[in-house]
């Protein structure tokens, strides 16, 4: 995977002046376009798209500032139908405008190409388990929420703390399948998985297939496949985020599996009553990489 990303940062500097071929370029790198994408966000925490862009608008900068062609020939040059969205873009990056860096050459903030290195640690072992599941459901009750990396989500927080206690009661009785318990879900979230994008919450339960669901229910459908299992015990939500991102920075360069679409799911196995520690599973589904 380390080495995929690093060749995907060698097509996007051959290619800033032109469309990138995501899809093309992860065929040729024996995986996916969504787990490239995921892979690539996790690890340089931020997406591809904005890489691409802070890069273009890097390069770009040296031929404003050159002023040997004017600004409608470099925005074109860089993928831009007028100068308007050019300088849009390039202010973005800059803080500034074209016009303004070619009077006064300055200020640029620039991107440095990225390089990515597999740091070896693995002194501590990641308790995971593989498993292999027919299709089920998730039921419950849903929102749409912006994802956030770092600690506790607050609109997650205050969704939750809204629905009646007899409710969690409830969905827990119509649980019927593995996950067992209360799950958080977490789908549609966008392949490039950054900061602020919209999610769809689900709180609710894992029931089979064929289970009839309650017509005041919502449902997010989890297709039959592989899942890899990640359990983790300690400060909440904390130990559980840091789980998440070590399985991009540790535990998939290391194995054989790659993301696949599907909803995430945790499963909160323990906790204390404040909730400041769980013992928690995070489920991902997976397929061979």
């Amino acid at each position: 995977m380390i080495s995929a990303l690093n060749r995907l940062v060698d097509l996007v500097e051959e290619h800033l002046t032109e469309e990138l071929d995501v899809t093309g370029a992860a065929r040729t790198l024996g995986t996916t376009e969504y787990h490239l994408r995921r892979m690539f966000s996790s690890l340089a925490g931020m997406p591809l798209s904005e890489y691409v862009r802070r890069r273009r608008m890097t390069v770009a900068a040296a031929d404003v500032v050159r002023g040997e062609v004017d600004l409608l020939s470099i925005a074109v040059r860089y993928g831009y139908g007028s100068t308007e969205a050019f300088g849009r873009a390039f202010r973005a990056v800059h803080g500034v405008g074209p016009g303004e860096v070619r009077r006064d050459g300055g200020p640029l903030r620039s991107q440095p190409q990225l390089r990515f290195r597999l740091t070896v640690e693995g002194s501590v072992p990641v308790d995971t388990r593989i498993v292999d599941r027919p299709a089920f459901r998730l039921i419950g009750h849903a929102t749409r929420v912006p994802l956030i990396h770092h600690g506790v989500n607050p609109h997650v927080q205050r969704y939750v703390a809204a629905l009646p206690a007899e409710e969690h009661q409830r969905l827990k009785e119509l649980a019927d399948t593995e996950p067992g318990g209360l799950l958080q879900v977490t789908d549609d979230v966008a392949p490039d998985a950054s900061e602020g994008t919209e999610l769809t919450y689900l709180h609710g339960v894992a029931v089979a297939r064929d289970t009839q669901v309650p017509h005041d229910l919502e449902s997010v459908e989890a297709p039959a496949g592989t899942w890899a299992v990640f359990r983790t015990a300690g400060p909440y939500p904390q130990e559980l985020q840091q789980t998440w991102a070590a399985t991009a920075s540790e535990w998939f360069p290391s194995n054989p599996w790659r993301l696949r679409p599907g909803p995430s799911i945790v499963a909160i196995l323990d906790r204390a009553a404040d909730f400041s520690t769980a013992t928690c599973e995070l489920w991902l589904p997976v397929e061979p990489g």
